[in-house]
């Protein structure tokens, strides 16, 4: 979706949506899942993109808190509804505060 737009910048999925038997749950759980983890991430950039549908689609308290607490920590996270959406605030994103942003080959370079 996103990366292909963007391909020299890796952005992976989160899988942990969806409804599950209680013994799943609690083996995800032990396993470190953590309710509310927005869907992608972009390690680049710092940045958490949670999706939704793009009628009725809400952001639950988990991923609100979860939100908050990369607030905290100096991450940044936007809520798209949408693919169409998603390019549109990736893009502003990118815009707004990476006007050069690095790629993964830049950064490995850096090191």
């Amino acid at each position: 979706m996103v990366s292909q737009d963007v391909p020299d910048v890796l952005i992976f999925a989160i899988p942990n949506g969806g409804k599950r038997n209680a013994v799943t749950a609690q083996k995800l759980k032990l396993e470190g899942v953590v309710p509310g983890v927005h869907d992608l991430f972009v390690p680049e950039w710092g940045l958490w993109i949670e999706m939704k549908r793009q009628k009725n689609g809400y952001l639950s308290k988990e991923q609100r808190d979860f939100g908050e607490e990369m607030d905290r920590i100096g991450y940044d996270w936007i809520v798209c509804k949408g693919c169409e959406d998603a390019k549109a605030q990736t893009e502003a994103y990118v815009l707004r505060t990476r006007p050069h942003p690095r790629t993964r080959a830049q950064a490995g370079a850096e090191r």
